[in-house]
């Protein structure tokens, strides 16, 4: 039997290593064909950032509306390919493509962000997407590095570098466009490490590919697009060549793309071949491995048929003992061997006997055990002494097992008093909740927070505590729990059992397999108010710091004021006859139906304003609370809150009081810019005043008695006979002084303030000093109305005259254009001179009378004198100025 048995049982062994072996292979193989197709889906995904790269430089390059749309659609396309990547990656057994797909996501995702706001140049912007490609690249060669086959691996070595060459060759085509494309003084320098690389690929490519693909490669090397890329490169690699002999940027693109594309026909084929190859083994393997399991079981069928020859004589005994050891293995001691021969099987019986009844004991010292473990009576022991050798050392272990369970048990219990006594004490709210969206347990410290019962708490839904607007964002964190995944620096809005809301931030961490969460929230309402009241104080101090005019800044006051309590708000200032001055207002938009009337809720603001009048401190009265605004110690104003409807929660006088405070020194800014600005008014206008009177002085008196002296005088040469005499010239050189006089006189006149002006207007005023002008003046005056508002007709004319005067003077111009124009309620005054430049504002008291006077009526200069380019100076008057009361405040209301 032993001879029979032993080749069988030989041929057996070998005919399953065979098999083994041959499912190993096809194993191996069908896992190399399921990484080289998520390797295709991350080729293609390489294949997109390339031409993505390719338009995101163009759009670099050349900003157009063509470019903006190849961009978008090349992005889109990228987008579409690492979806389908990622989906041929999921659940495959390959390495961790999918997170390297998610991680190229973001990278894109961020470099497209900064490309689109132009902040990177076309160089970094192609080196950024080269490291991206890398990625993708080195991820299919890990893929195919799989060698199961020399034939599958000679044909993934050519697929990956066909892929690098094309890779090398797509970004030699953006550096060499960028080349190209931008102005020869900003050109960077060209390297030609891309085309070795591409070479060494491509030499790579040739070892291991077919035939027909090599063929079809060297035909694309010498077609016209080849042959326009080699050419180029050798035009970079002469250091003869001139920049005049490169091709242009168009040419190039179009000769490089075709080339690449041309390339990519064969990557194709490449790609199919090596599909192919991969099948081919497979099929083939799993041939020979069905083959050899056909021998299997021919053999196995062999083999049975032999052992059912035999079994009368050895495998019923053998059958008997096996059911005891399966019985006894599945804990059934009743059942027994009935074969009770004098032979070895015989010997097995009576042992496997013994072995029961010992089983049985041992199994009774258990069962007492486990019901003293139960009963709680930690200190019961196992009778070790009854038993010997192992059985002895198993019960020994069972009772240290015991001594040391009454020990943790022990620990046990403190640690659960000391964690019960923390969990009570924590000021943070902690809690455990179960999945379905009810709190099991609560600490004090919720009750504190949100004001309602242990009882409430752990009997309603927990999202009917939560305010309204974060119930869907609060019910996506439980389901995001439930799914397995922890929760960290949540934050939702809960309702108070008073009806005010607070600020929660969360963490969590569910325990699936008991159905909890165990949380643990932090109270962050003040510091989201503090938060929010800073970036208001922002929003105001940049109000001031843009100039914007007073009442806009009051008006943003109150707008935040209103937008951080939910309130109507309103500025105001005490006046010094205790009238009160409405600055800026911001309403609540609300249904009065349901509210207050409007003459109750009037009375109730008038009420708080009065009583921070008579306090200096903050005040509440109903649906309305107000703070001082005090300014260098004195009581400027008020800030008032007032809600349609409800009445303010407690504290809101408090917070509006700590806001005032932080927004008093913007309002003291804008309220200082506001009097200066009122004061320059005041100083122009008076300086003004004085010139008028002094011409109109100089027109009255001095000018009527020389005129009176020059009548006398010539009354006096008609009286001497002789005009040659002494007596005769000395009267006619008297007569030419007088008139000379006179005519200085006249152009002082005129230049404190020119009557023409009064009478003709602005544009009348503009020609008589280009007539009267040393140099030439070009004037351009597109005027609509031929007069203006005296303030801006009088600051235009000065300005002109100020820059005519310096142009003469200083600035040695031959020439001075004067442009004026009416537009948008503004007129705008441009004088423009071809002198030496250089001028400053602060430099002389000439330009800065002139921005005081600009200035003071609402508009604005600007100076442009870069030296040895002449002054252009330039104005913008507001024909309407905005309202004054003379103390630079809106009028009251």
């Amino acid at each position: 039997m032993l001879l029979v048995l032993l080749p069988v049982t030989v041929l057996l062994v070998f005919t399953v290593f065979a098999a083994m072996s041959h499912w190993e292979k096809g194993r191996t193989l069908r896992d190399f064909d399921t990484a080289i197709a998520v390797s295709f889906a991350t080729g293609d995904v390489s294949d997109a950032v390339a031409r993505e790269r390719m338009a995101a430089v163009k759009a670099r390059l050349h900003v157009e509306p063509g470019t903006a749309r190849e961009r978008a659609a090349a992005q889109r396309a990228t987008d579409t390919a690492l979806r389908r990547a990622v989906g041929q990656a999921t659940g495959r057994p390959v390495p961790d493509v999918a997170g390297v797909l998610d991680a190229v996501r973001r990278q894109l995702h961020a470099l497209r962000v900064e490309a689109g706001t132009n902040s990177l140049d076309a160089q970094t912007v192609a080196q950024r997407y080269d490291g991206i490609e890398d990625v993708l690249l080195d991820t299919v060669a890990t893929l195919e590095s799989g060698r199961p086959t020399r034939a599958a691996g000679r044909a993934a070595d050519a697929h990956v570098a066909l892929r690098k060459a094309i890779a090398a060759a797509e970004r030699e085509r953006a550096e060499l466009a960028i080349l190209f494309g931008v102005p020869a003084g900003q050109r960077p320098t060209a390297a030609g490490r891309w085309t070795e690389l591409e070479k060494a690929q491509l030499r790579t490519f040739e070892q291991n590919t077919s035939a027909a693909l090599w063929a079809q490669l060297h035909s694309t090397m010498f077609q016209a697009p080849g042959r326009a890329v080699r050419k180029v490169r050798d035009l970079l690699d002469d250091s003869d060549t001139r920049p005049a002999d490169w091709p242009s940027y168009d040419a190039w693109l179009a000769d490089s793309g075709q080339y690449v594309d041309d390339l990519r026909h064969i990557q194709d084929r490449a790609m199919r071949e090596l599909a192919r190859t991969a099948d081919d083994e497979l099929r083939a393997t799993r041939t020979r491995a069905y083959s050899d399991l056909a021998l299997f079981l021919t053999v196995l069928c062999a083999v049975t048929v032999l052992a059912l020859a035999l079994r009368r004589s050895i495998t019923r005994p053998l059958g008997q003992v096996a059911e005891g050891a399966r019985a006894l293995s599945e804990g059934d001691l009743s059942y027994d061997i009935r074969y009770a021969g004098r032979d070895e099987l015989g010997d097995v019986a009576d042992t496997f006997r013994e072995l029961r009844v010992t089983t049985e004991r041992l199994a009774g010292q258990i069962r007492a055990m486990n019901t003293a473990i139960d009963a709680g009576r930690l200190q019961h022991r196992a009778d070790v002494d009854a038993f010997d050798g192992t059985w002895a050392q198993l019960l020994g272990g069972m009772n240290d097992t015991m001594a040391s369970f009454a020990a943790a048990h022990g620990r046990r219990r403190r640690a659960e008093q000391e964690l019960e006594g923390i969990f009570n004490l924590s000021l943070d709210l902690l809690c455990i909740s179960g999945l379905d969206g009810y709190f099991k347990r609560v600490n004090p410290a919720f009750e504190r927070t949100l004001g309602y019962p242990v009882e409430t708490l752990t009997a309603r839904p927990l999202v009917e505590f939560v305010h309204e607007e974060d119930r869907d964002s609060t019910r996506e964190a439980i389901a995001l729990l439930a799914s397995g995944a922890d929760v960290a620096e949540f934050e939702n809005r809960y309702v108070r059992a008073d009806g005010t809301e607070c600020w929660l931030q969360w963490s969590a961490r569910p325990v699936p397999e008991e159905g909890l969460i165990y949380a643990a929230a932090r109270d962050v309402t003040e510091s989201r108010l503090a938060a929010r009241e800073q970036a208001a104080l922002r929003r105001v101090a940049t109000e001031v710091a843009r100039g914007v005019p007073p009442f806009d800044v009051f008006a943003k006051v109150a707008q935040e004021v209103g937008a951080l309590l939910s309130t109507s708000a309103a500025v105001l200032r005490y006046g010094s006859d205790g009238d009160v001055t409405v600055l800026g207002i911001a309403r609540e938009h609300a249904d009065d139906g349901g509210g207050a009337p409007p003459l109750t809720r009037r009375e109730v603001a008038r009420t708080v304003i009065r009583e921070v009048a008579r306090t200096r401190g903050a005040a509440r009265s109903g649906t309305a609370a107000g703070a001082p605004i005090v300014v260098e110690g004195r009581l400027w104003g008020v800030v008032v809150a007032a809600s349609l409807l409800d009445p303010l929660p407690e504290g809101t006088e408090c917070r509006l009081a700590d806001f005032t405070e932080l927004i008093a020194t913007a309002i003291a800014n804008a309220d200082s810019r506001a009097q200066l600005a009122a004061s320059r008014a005041r100083v122009v206008a008076a300086g003004d005043a004085s010139r008028r009177r002094i011409e109109r002085d100089l027109h009255d008196g001095v000018q009527q008695r020389l005129i009176s002296l020059q009548l006398e005088l010539r009354m006096a040469q008609t009286l001497v006979e002789e005009r040659g005499s002494e007596l005769g010239r000395q009267l006619a050189h008297l007569g030419k002084g007088l008139d000379d006089t006179f005519q200085d006189l006249i152009q002082v006149a005129r230049g404190i303030h020119p009557a023409i002006l009064t009478k003709g207007g602005l544009g009348p005023a503009l020609r008589s000093l280009a007539r009267r002008s040393a140099i030439p003046v070009e004037l351009d005056l597109r005027l609509s109305t031929p007069r203006f508002p005296e303030p801006v007709e009088v600051a235009a004319y000065y300005v002109t005259s100020e820059c005519l005067t310096n142009a003469v003077k200083h600035a040695r111009a031959s020439v001075v254009t004067v442009t004026a124009e009416d537009t948008g309620g503004v007129l705008e005054v441009v004088i423009h001179d071809d002198g030496a430049g250089g001028a400053e504002p602060g430099g002389g008291s000439g330009l800065i009378g002139l921005i005081d006077r600009v200035e003071a009526i609402g508009g604005r200069l600007t100076v442009t004198s870069p030296p040895g380019s002449g002054t252009t100076l330039g104005v913008r008057l507001p024909l309407t100025p905005p309202p004054d009361t003379g103390d630079g405040v809106v009028p009251r209301s």
